[in-house]
């Protein structure tokens, strides 16, 4: 083998050294700031408040968010309290105090809190001390909404293909790529019915449902209300069973 020229070898020698001997300077990068959000889930059984967060990250327009932690209202259900409704809202604040433990407190008024209640719970009125606990916490308190049925389902649907990750994945390298799984149906069965709700193909005549735009794609949802499918009818049924 032909040795370098000796020039060569000095050249790369003070180009070395001049490379060793510069300061270098690390390129700042700018941290995904976090952002946190409340929601208040009153249901017929028990009042659940979950925190979710998520950052600047979208797939196709729609945020990628996950649940955190989640804090069940000691004491009873909203409905109990309609002879003594102020207990509700009392019954509110540990919850609300571990929320503020939960997020930062420099974020606690740039945080929206959501109360969604079903219609079995009945209809929480502005005045409602349940309500005006939540308006006296640092968070930002957005709307309460009564969920109808079709409203109901449809976010069961959205939550369990989230979760299942039909909507989008991540990748070897940590990025949202679209998946290519399909949609899965939800079946919720309550104590006198069952209901399923799953997606239906534009132009399918069916009864009105609910429209959503996530990840981009537009998905037609329906639920189908299935009477005396519940646990009380499957009670009864094995009872029968085991009688015969």
């Amino acid at each position: 083998r032909e040795l370098l020229p000796p020039w060569l070898v000095i050249i790369a020698g003070l180009t070395g050294i001049v490379l060793l001997c510069v300061s270098t300077k690390d390129v700042p990068v700018t941290p995904l700031r976090t952002k946190y959000g409340i929601v208040l889930d009153v249901g017929p059984s028990r009042t659940i408040l979950s925190i979710y967060q998520w950052t600047t990250i979208k797939a196709n327009k729609t945020g990628v968010i996950r649940e955190c932690s989640s804090c069940s209202m000691q004491g009873l259900r909203i409905s109990n309290y309609s002879e003594s409704p102020w207990k509700a809202g009392k019954s509110l604040g540990q919850c609300l105090n571990w929320a503020q433990a939960e997020i930062p407190a420099e974020q606690h008024s740039q945080t929206p809190l959501y109360v969604g209640a079903t219609a079995s719970t009945g209809q929480l009125n502005p005045t409602h001390p349940f309500l005006t606990a939540l308006k006296s916490s640092p968070f930002d308190v957005q709307r309460t909404q009564t969920l109808s049925g079709p409203d109901e389902e449809a976010f069961n649907w959205v939550a369990v293909n989230y979760v299942l990750e039909n909507f989008f994945k991540y990748d070897w390298r940590g990025q949202l790529v679209p998946s290519r799984k399909g949609m899965v149906g939800v079946l919720s069965v309550g104590r006198s019915s069952a209901r399923l709700t799953s997606t239906v193909e534009e132009g399918n005549q069916v009864p009105k449902g609910v429209r959503l735009q996530l990840y981009g794609q537009t998905h037609n949802i329906h639920t189908r209300h299935c009477p005396c499918h519940g646990t009380d009818q499957l009670r009864s049924s094995l009872l029968s069973a085991l009688i015969r």
